[in-house]
């Protein structure tokens, strides 16, 4: 890790540089599979599975057999703690539901909204290097929570045509209805177009590798919406002089251990803290089964150190990090003042990884700074707000005359005239 001691301001924006995440020359060759996938269905899929993924495939949906021989291999510690995950995943985003009042703008005048869930909605759950089952709770709790009427998941299966069994037991009790084997490029254009297997939905969630970031930002384009625009993962923590150097450590290297592509910052006041976690992290870094791949994310990170706490807040909220720890004696008044970060874990005590798998908050999260202008992933993503208005005689007399001279005004006279010829009545 580099360290960088009390970087100027105007040289943030390089100190800060994220890992190039550049998918548009992988375009093209997505694009192809994308339009092939559109014009022969599963055809197409079967094929691109056995191309990509090395495995032929009979049957692109899963059984409720193999459903069930999945719950089998599943140990029973695991099933407890998939189910605690879930109900607190569960009670957090049930508690995101809002109550919709009716108001009356104008004397006559009623407005409100409903909340409607999104009819069909697509899951994307990697299973490579990590068969990411958490993610699978993610998604499905606040989709069945929002009212989704169709929720199917798409996962890569092993050279046998196998889905990792936790994440089949996790759809399972998270409620979603299909299941089917297929990965990369060829799971989202499935989703996004529908085949004569899969069914076609309307919004599609979920992270992937390069591949399948830049297959989901090319249907997006016309053919259906995705959760949002993401990237390698990331961590930053802030630190002083009461955080523990071994905790801080374990906290970058659980976050690097991601992918090669993944970056950690520590940011701080404190010089003896650097060389504390630099020491941890040369410890720990040994004994991690994933210790080349955090290497790896290592080399894109950095331990910053900078000259007081208005600069380390001033930094954290143009680095917009996706995950942001802070383990300091005041982490209350820092995180007041944070307004750009995806999910927020404060104290020396509340590691990323709970928010990860249980604590009951989302871990899809905005990337790549996205977090200044986007939110992570809750029960609004899977709801659609519609108005409704309704007008009596009073309300159009009360506020007929302001849309017609707005109307007239836009040079919208068939605008006026609807509004006119009721006021005539």
């Amino acid at each position: 890790m580099q360290i960088v001691r009390y970087p100027d301001r105007k040289n943030w924006k390089e100190t800060l540089k994220r890992p190039a995440f550049d998918t548009s020359s992988l375009n093209q060759t997505v694009s192809d599979i994308l339009n092939k996938i559109r014009e022969r269905g599963d055809e197409a899929v079967i094929e691109f599975s056995q191309k990509f993924d090395k495995v032929v495939l009979d049957n692109l949906q899963v059984s409720d057999a193999e459903i069930c021989e999945a719950e089998n291999l599943v140990p029973d510690e695991l099933k407890e703690a998939i189910r605690t995950a879930k109900n607190n995943i569960e009670t957090f985003h049930n508690s995101q539901k809002v109550e919709l009042k009716k108001i009356e703008t104008t004397k006559g005048v009623v407005c409100w909204q409903k909340s409607v869930g999104i009819e069909k909605v697509g899951l994307y759950i990697p299973g490579g290097t990590a068969p990411l089952f958490s993610t699978v709770l993610m998604l499905a709790v606040p989709a069945k929570i929002a009212g989704c009427r169709e929720i199917v998941l798409c996962t890569p299966p092993n050279k046998e045509g196998k889905v990792n069994p936790a994440i089949l037991y996790a759809a399972k009790v998270a409620g979603v209805d299909r299941i089917y084997k297929i990965g990369g490029i060829q799971a989202i254009g499935a989703m996004a177009y529908g085949t004569e297997t899969v069914t076609k939905v309307y919004k599609i969630f979920g992270p992937g590798n390069q591949y399948v970031t830049a297959a989901k930002q090319l249907v997006s384009l016309r053919d259906v919406a995705i959760d949002m625009p993401a990237g390698p993962s990331e961590v930053q923590v802030i630190a002083d002089e009461t955080a523990n150097p071994s905790f801080i450590a374990a906290d970058l290297l659980s976050q690097a251990e991601h992918g090669a592509d993944s970056q950690v910052i520590l940011t701080t006041t404190s010089e003896d803290i650097i060389n504390e976690v630099v020491k941890e992290i040369e410890k720990q870094l040994p004994l991690l089964p994933r210790n080349e791949m955090a290497k790896k994310a290592l080399d894109n990170s950095k331990l910053i150190l900078l000259k007081d706490e208005q600069e380390i807040i001033d930094m954290t909220n143009e680095y917009a990090p996706e995950h942001l720890i802070i383990e300091t004696a005041d982490y209350m008044n820092i995180a007041e003042k944070i307004v750009n970060a995806g999910s927020v874990f404060l104290g020396h005590y509340t590691p990323e990884s709970a928010g990860d798998y249980a604590s009951g908050t989302n871990h899809t999260l905005p990337t790549n700074g996205y977090a200044k202008a986007y939110s992570g992933v809750n029960l609004d993503s899977f709801i659609r707000k519609i108005t409704f208005q309704e007008i009596s005689k009073e309300g159009i007399h009360n506020l007929g005359v302001t849309i017609e001279i707005m109307a007239e005004t836009e040079q919208l006279n068939a605008h006026k005239n609807a509004v006119t010829l009721r006021l005539k009545d």
